[in-house]
């Protein structure tokens, strides 16, 4: 396999595990720039980039570089700044990357805008409409006509790979083309978070203040990402309300509606109900089919109907692994000079369509807790009845017998001995919460997400 076909390969799986946002801000302009016996080297556009991928994906990258290539052993990440070219993308022959390299296969939309931080390849004419979007895409247009005016904020939610980020940065991006003098920022929560602390950390939390609000329009991605970081909720409370005073346009998206996000301060929740709530539910078969089609249309590429239908008709939840899906049947493509049957397609895509369980351990799960509620791991395992401690530690011995199948006496070991009877109140305790109270199923789902995020 070319070093190109084996990144891309690399870049489909990662797709399906993150979100667009993380993915076009982590994953921009980077590639295998070269495979030395049983190391790769990957090309990284920065040092921040860098430093991400070897702490928080190194482990997903390695694990899938080993699935193609089990020779691979070791990967080395290295800074290489791309030189933007002035060539715009309009003047582009299809298939052309700004360096002058073949397009990877749906992944040269990470030329992302350095002033806008918006994705060019995210517009109106590629966004496929159906009834599951039909009232978030009528809000979206209704705001490009007078942002600010119509619906402020806008909020958009759904599952993951739906395409909340494609239409949010829709709407960026015609604003700019029609409003070419508005400044406008896409932004993931994730990095809206680290922003805040490293401008808090360096004393220059003023100046970042001003940045943001000097804006017209704020995009920010994955809103329930700031749930239990109580820095961060205050100072972006304090930015929202000066946009808003400005009538400057807020767009936010989320996967749940912001009554279901837990940890979030009550007067956030209310300013994001104050405009317009739009939900993006899963698509239907034909609309499935023609996103299929459109995909295949722009990469130049066509296959027999009866492989679509089967696509279709087995991957209905998420519109990104529809995209994955095509990635891997043109990958089979070019690597075979054939086009897949039903066969080959069913053997690229059983990971797609039966998706591996999902595996964690002790560790992890003490981790997500502690990290959630923002405490000391060590504090949990204490015989505190503070509430700040007992409820992580019963959430702990709950998630322990959940997902882990441990006995009770082995999680009651685990907390330094207690007796079994008190794990099972515990457990009892909380799988009653989980299906009673609101609040502690978010919880414990954000916890889970966290858990099972790598």
């Amino acid at each position: 396999m070319e070093v190109e076909q084996l990144w891309q390969s690399v870049l489909s799986q990662i797709q399906l595990s993150i979100s667009p946002a993380n993915f076009a801000t982590w994953f921009a302009n980077t590639k295998i720039s070269s495979i030395d016996k049983d190391c790769v080297t990957v090309s990284v556009s920065n040092s921040f980039s860098k430093e991400w991928l070897e702490q928080k994906y190194h482990k997903e990258i390695i694990k899938i570089l080993r699935e193609i290539d089990p020779n691979i052993k070791t990967i080395n990440y290295i800074v290489n700044v791309v030189k933007s070219n002035k060539k715009s993308s309009s003047n582009r022959k299809q298939g052309d990357r700004e360096d002058g390299s073949s397009e990877q296969l749906g992944f040269a939309e990470l030329d992302i805008n350095k002033e806008t931080n918006l994705n060019p390849k995210y517009t109106f004419e590629n966004f496929i409409i159906g009834p599951f979007n039909e009232m978030a895409y009528a809000g979206a247009m209704a705001i490009v006509e007078e942002p600010g005016k119509n619906y402020n904020p806008l909020f958009i939610y759904g599952g993951v790979g739906l395409g909340k980020t494609h239409l949010m940065q829709a709407v960026g991006n015609k604003i700019k083309e029609k409003f070419p003098e508005k400044i406008i920022k896409y932004i993931p929560a994730e990095k809206l978070i680290s922003t805040i602390v490293n401008a808090i950390r360096n004393h220059n939390i003023e100046d970042l203040k001003k940045t943001l609000r000097e804006l017209d329009v704020l995009i920010v991605d994955d809103i329930q990402f700031l749930a239990g970081k109580d820095k961060t909720q205050e100072e972006f409370f304090h930015t929202f309300n000066s946009l808003y005073q400005k009538n400057k346009q807020i767009i936010l998206s989320s996967d749940r509606h912001p009554n279901n996000i837990p940890a979030i301060t009550e007067r956030l929740k209310s300013r994001f109900e104050g405009g317009m709530i739009a939900d993006i539910n899963m698509p239907d078969y034909e609309t499935r089919l023609a996103i299929l089609k459109q995909k295949l249309e722009e990469k130049g590429y066509d296959f027999d109907k009866d492989v679509l239908d089967f696509v279709a008709n087995n991957i209905q939840k998420n519109i990104r692994e529809l995209e994955s899906a095509v990635n891997r049947l043109i990958i089979f493509k070019k690597t075979n000079n054939k086009n897949p049957t039903i066969e080959d397609a069913k053997k690229l895509l059983k990971n797609i369509i039966a998706a591996p369980s999902k595996i964690t351990n002790f560790k992890k799960i003490i981790e997500s807790i502690t990290a959630f509620f923002d405490i000391p791991s060590g504090n949990m395992f204490y015989s505190s009845r503070k509430k700040e401690f007992s409820k992580p530690r019963q959430i702990a011995m709950f998630l322990l017998k959940k997902e882990l199948k441990l006995s009770y006496s082995e999680i009651g070991r685990k907390f330094g001995g207690k007796d079994h009877t008190t794990v099972i109140h515990a457990c009892q305790l909380v799988e009653k919460l989980w299906d009673e109270d609101e609040k502690t199923h978010q919880e414990i789902e954000l916890i889970l997400q966290r858990i099972y995020s790598n």
